[in-house]
């Protein structure tokens, strides 16, 4: 049975999206904190960067997401959604 996602909720998708984007984030932040306490210093100014990441990716991981989500829907009007197949598994 195919299916085809004609639209994205951009504002739901982008809350989603966001929420992952801050978790990926807190990995180089992981990283970040080493290099600020055993780094030089210009190798503290990328640390302050690799610690800041979580809130950075949120911003542009929301604001690229909803463009992305308008850019879909609007182009699944004209071109028709993604489609997939799904099968019923007893």
């Amino acid at each position: 049975m195919k299916k085809q996602i004609t639209r994205i909720s951009i504002l739901q998708s982008a809350k989603i999206t966001t929420a992952l984007y801050v978790v990926i984030g807190f990995l180089y932040s992981l990283l970040g904190i080493p290099i600020i306490l055993f780094g030089g210093d210009k190798l503290r100014i990328m640390g302050i960067v690799y610690t800041c990441m979580p809130i950075l990716m949120a911003i542009f991981g929301f604001v690229f997401f909803c463009i992305f989500a308008a850019l879909y829907n609007l182009l699944a009007q004209w071109l028709g959604g993604v489609e997939f197949e799904i099968a019923e598994v007893p």
